[in-house]
């Protein structure tokens, strides 16, 4: 008669190489979670900013834009730039890339906030095709927040 010994688990048999690397995967899973979180969050404060919305509503409404990119116009991409905001006061100096169904452009913005009021020297699309520059601001430039 032939004794019969009971087979370890798997875990038993495998755990040696199976704690580190399952540790390893969850701290690099961890991270990129957080990474994208992050990235995600940015994001959000740049399209949730006032020069953000004005701009592309600017773009949205001029009519040589809309003549040149087509409807709808839309955000195309990632923003670049530079926001900042501090008891009632900050600053912009951002660059929207946006697209229609017959091109594609980008919003740039530069201004400053005082006192919860926006004050643009820069608000102007350039046209990736043509390098040409529309000025929307037309006189304007302040925009209470």
């Amino acid at each position: 008669m032939e004794e019969h010994t009971p087979r370890k688990s798997w875990f038993s048999r495998n755990w040696p190489w199976v704690v580190p690397v399952g540790g390893c995967l969850t701290l690099i899973i961890i991270f990129f979670v957080f990474l994208g979180s992050v990235i995600f969050g940015v994001s959000q404060a740049f399209t949730n900013s006032t020069p953000y919305q004005d701009g592309l509503i600017k773009a949205q409404e001029d009519e040589y834009v809309i003549q040149m990119l087509g409807e709808p116009i839309e955000t195309n991409g990632i923003m670049s730039g530079d926001l900042k905001f501090e008891n009632g006061e900050g600053s912009a100096d951002i660059s929207v890339p946006i697209k229609g169904p017959k091109g594609e452009a980008r919003i740039r913005i530069v201004g400053t906030k005082q006192n919860d009021i926006w004050t643009y020297t820069e608000l102007f699309v350039i046209f990736k095709e043509t390098n040409e520059t529309v000025d929307l601001l037309w006189g304007e430039g302040q925009k209470n927040e």
